[in-house]
């Protein structure tokens, strides 16, 4: 054992921790936990706990089913609605890298497959680092079958509303994922009805993915806590605009940013216009990873922040990936801002396909198209195509279809991971294709 792993033993002492949850996800990044005992984590450092992978969405079949979940030290912290000070048992957790029984990762853990694209980027000297704005829909209550959602309120784009439940219990959430060592950026109230943005500070992809599942599990309790429901469904409704994810990325090799030149366009080094184009030639590959629902694709239809087409852009919110404006004496903040992804991704899976892209972009040369100038919202299907601005997959069936032939996707992900995931995506697309919805129903009904 290391020095991170005789901190934690010590501070489950300290701080009479009862209770440690071991967390991990499944392929599709919905969260797994494992509960263990003080007791027993000193063998789980050097042995890991054992558990059957094929009981997990996407992690094995029934003949290889045994694997180890190994918690990674550097990710121990105390659960701030379980601190022991309310009389209960404090309760810790650290996220686990997932193993075969002969120690070698597993090929189905996505944090495995965001380490392996990450480290494939530090063999030609780079970190990544990313900084995502979260947005997710606050209700009154969770919603039955059928029934639309209620907000719990109807403020919109950063409104400041007297004993607001939002602001509430955004200052609520904030605190508690700061006391998690999540740094939070800004927080405010979004354009739909309950609709929150909090923005996460910028730090190393691995970091930042395990933060987002944190800030997920914070976010539930914190709702929970006041009787309300959170979500962070892309669409959930027809009017309203949806939830994105809009992530930052860069590039630094060691402690100089990759993304910057002065005296370039726009301050963008050819290292970032590479990166950007690369994104770009590969967005509709890596679109069912980026946006892995049905639902996600409601969102991308245009219009609500959300970007429809291909293109890039300075300054331009319209655009699919956006260059921030550039302040001056602040070139180690030179960024470009990826607008598709939304908050329902596998935050593993979807940082390790974007940075493989934009890794291609670097590798190959690509050359980065012209900008986008105009509003791309209001140009009409013949005025995108006069400009080159291709349309990103309408759909999850374009999604897969796409997604199939694609070499990057299959290198990224794995061959088991591209596999089982395709597969999903395919089943999830015929049972929402075999529905009969209440559109269809009250438009037909009454003529037919």
């Amino acid at each position: 054992m290391g020095k991170q792993e005789d901190f934690v033993l010590r501070a489950l002492e300290e701080r009479d921790v009862r209770f440690v949850r071991l967390w991990f996800t499944d392929v599709l990044g919905f969260l797994k936990s494992v509960s263990v005992a003080p007791a027993e984590l000193e063998n789980a450092f050097d042995e890991g706990i054992g558990f059957d992978g094929s009981a997990i969405e996407g992690f094995a079949r029934v003949y290889e089913s045994d694997m180890l979940a190994h918690p990674d030290a550097s990710t121990f912290q105390i659960l701030p609605w379980r601190t022991g000070d309310d009389g209960w048992p404090a309760t810790a957790r650290m996220f686990c890298d997932i193993r075969m029984p002969d120690g070698s990762p597993s090929y189905a853990d996505p944090r495995h497959v965001l380490k392996r694209t990450l480290s494939r980027a530090a063999d030609r000297g780079f970190t990544f680092y990313t900084h995502p704005e979260i947005e997710f829909y606050l209700f009154k209550d969770m919603p039955g079958a059928g029934e639309e959602p209620q907000p719990v309120d109807r403020s919109g784009f950063f409104d400041h509303t007297a004993q607001s439940r939002g602001a509430d219990f955004r200052r609520e959430a904030i605190t508690m994922l700061e006391a998690m060592g999540i740094s939070v950026e800004f927080s405010h109230h979004e354009g739909g009805p309950g609709q929150q943005e909090i923005d996460l500070r910028y730090a190393d992809a691995l970091t930042t993915a395990d933060n987002i599942m944190s800030f997920r599990t914070v976010i539930r309790e914190v709702a929970l806590g006041h009787g309300i429901w959170a979500s962070f469904m892309p669409k959930p409704y027809t009017t309203h605009p949806g939830s994105g994810m809009h992530t930052h990325v860069s590039l630094f090799e060691g402690d100089r940013n990759a993304f910057f030149e002065a005296g370039a366009e726009y301050q963008l080094s050819r290292t970032g216009r590479q990166f950007i184009a690369g994104i770009l030639r590969h967005a509709s590959e890596i679109s069912v990873v980026t946006n892995q629902f049905v639902n996600s694709y409601k969102r991308l239809l245009g219009g609500g922040e959300a970007p429809s087409g291909v293109c890039w852009g300075h300054n331009n919110r319209s655009a699919m990936v956006r260059v921030p404006m550039y302040k001056p004496n602040k070139g180690q903040s030179t960024r470009v801002e990826l607008r598709t992804i939304d908050p329902a991704c596998n935050p593993y899976l979807a940082f390790a396909v974007v940075l493989a892209a934009g890794m291609k972009g670097i590798e190959e040369g690509y050359e980065l198209p012209r900008e986008a100038e105009d509003d791309v919202w209001s140009l009409t299907e013949r005025e995108r195509r006069a400009l080159g601005i291709t349309p990103l997959p309408r759909s999850l069936s374009d999604a897969i279809g796409i997604a199939e032939d694609s070499e990057l996707l299959a290198e990224t992900l794995g061959e088991h991971v591209f596999d089982y995931f395709l597969r999903n995506k395919r089943a999830e697309w015929e049972e929402y294709r075999a529905q009969v919805s209440s559109f269809e129903r009250d438009r037909m009904l009454p003529v037919l």
